[in-house]
């Protein structure tokens, strides 16, 4: 797929990622950029129930969004099918960025001081929430993601003036998780994951387990794999490294597959 303090996390995040990053190879110019998307695109995130998901959260979770985390060049909008005509209406308001004729849902800088959005739906109420479907709409298509259903906003992040609307952690991990991927793509998700991991708290890991047990065996299954797969990967440039933290994955594992009480 292609946010600064919430609750203590600011602090808790420092620690974690100057361990894991190697940030003096990633260049400011990517904060900038991302910030100055994320200013272009403030309309759209003032609509209710839209949030900013996907590879960049944890880059905007960084203390003042330092944004070492780089997985993709472009930001993920989830806007929720009930709120896709206020989106649509507000669309006009976006300045620096224009559809692409070949996909309208993805949004291109004018210049190389922005980066990519990209715009997919999350359905959590309708009759159709448990499907992975296409919002057909000439002006706004949207890929509505069967998984984005397990998210829920989050307290906004204030990033340079800009209120920023995310999900909760436990409900964007076990998105990560349950979301089957594969190849290089499917591991720096799986990192990303990680990296959400390592700052959820205790009533995040309760909320995660909760979520966890309303999925279907087979679902569960692709969570345990993808918590098995996350031990065993070996460490990537500028992402978390999973090596010191596999007793806490293991411990994650551990504590979805007990029997329900």
């Amino acid at each position: 797929m292609r946010i600064l303090a919430v609750r203590d996390t600011g602090p808790r995040l420092l620690r974690v990622f100057a361990v894991h990053i190697l940030s003096a190879g990633v260049s400011l110019d990517f904060r900038s950029r991302l910030l100055r998307t994320l200013r272009a695109v403030e309309p759209i995130l003032g609509v209710p129930g839209v949030l900013v998901v996907g590879s960049e959260v944890p880059n905007l979770l960084e203390p003042d969004a330092r944004s070492s985390l780089v997985v993709s060049q472009d930001v993920d909008i989830a806007v929720p099918v009930a709120s896709h005509a206020d989106v649509k209406a507000r669309l006009p308001q976006l300045h620096g960025l224009s559809p692409s004729r070949e996909e309208p849902s993805v949004w291109l800088p004018a210049g190389d001081d922005m980066i990519e959005v990209n715009f997919i739906g999350m359905d959590p109420d309708s009759d159709r929430s448990g499907e992975t479907y296409v919002l057909e709409d000439r002006e706004l298509p949207l890929l509505v993601f069967r998984y984005l259903g397990l998210l829920r906003p989050g307290p906004p992040v204030t990033v340079e003036g800009i209120a920023v609307p995310v999900p909760r952690p436990a409900g964007l991990l076990l998105e990560k998780l349950v979301t089957d991927r594969s190849g290089e793509k499917g591991d720096r998700d799986l990192l990303v994951a990680l990296g959400l991991l390592l700052v959820c708290t205790a009533p995040d890991l309760q909320e995660l387990h909760g979520s966890y047990r309303t999925l279907s065996d087979e679902e569960r299954h692709v969570v345990t794999s993808a918590l098995s797969t996350l031990s065993l990967i070996e460490p990537v440039a500028d992402m978390p490294d999973p090596i010191p933290h596999r007793q806490r994955i293991a411990a994650l594992m551990a504590r979805l597959e007990e029997k329900e009480q």
